[in-house]
């Protein structure tokens, strides 16, 4: 997703960005549909027989979906900050399922985290009603974890607005909250 600055905005500028955001956002959910195939992950524990096959490698044109270099080891969730990707890994390093996010107006840094609260249905900061909230950073008083709108409708955060909120689809959320528990360790990159 394309950020533009947030200091001196003008006019045009806050036209770009909504417009480079919508074109993601529309980017997103068509890439979204194009990558679902169920697979047996053989540990049905770990994400659930209907998570989305991993490809070997990105169609023409995609981006790629290989889990990124130096990532960490183990058992992990991997997000990365510039493929608004997530990566399910399971303890010998394969990613069980990946997928989109959209993020929200404040990233975490780039480090190495833990799920510290989860919360089945809640109000966002932003008003939204989501569904298996699985937090693990603060940053400024702000709240960082992934969920997914109650209503299934991804919409792009108020970029006036502080936003910790990562959302994505309520299948995704779900494979996400049954993976990711209080503990589980949680890879910021690139």
């Amino acid at each position: 997703m394309v950020r533009s600055s947030r200091r001196g905005r003008g006019g045009s500028g806050i036209v770009a960005a909504l417009t480079a955001a919508a074109l993601a956002t529309i980017g997103f959910l068509a890439y979204q549909a194009s990558v679902r195939a169920p697979v047996d992950l053989g540990e049905p524990r770990a994400v659930g027989a209907s998570s989305a096959a991993v490809p070997e490698a990105a169609p023409a044109g995609q981006y790629s979906t290989a889990l990124p270099a130096g990532s960490g080891t183990g058992r992990r969730v991997v997000y990365s900050l510039g493929d608004n990707r997530v990566w399910l890994v399971d303890p010998e390093g394969r990613a069980l399922r990946t997928f989109l996010v959209s993020p929200g107006t404040v990233d975490p840094p780039l480090a190495r985290y833990t799920v510290t609260s989860r919360s089945n249905a809640i109000v966002g900061s932003d008003g939204v009603a989501v569904e298996h909230v699985v937090r693990f950073a603060n940053v400024e008083g702000i709240s960082i974890g992934f969920s997914a709108p109650a209503d299934g409708r991804v919409t792009l955060p108020d970029p006036t607005k502080k936003l910790g909120g990562i959302r994505t689809s309520r299948e995704d959320a779900t494979a996400m909250w049954h993976f990711a528990t209080i503990g589980t360790t949680i890879q910021v990159t690139t």
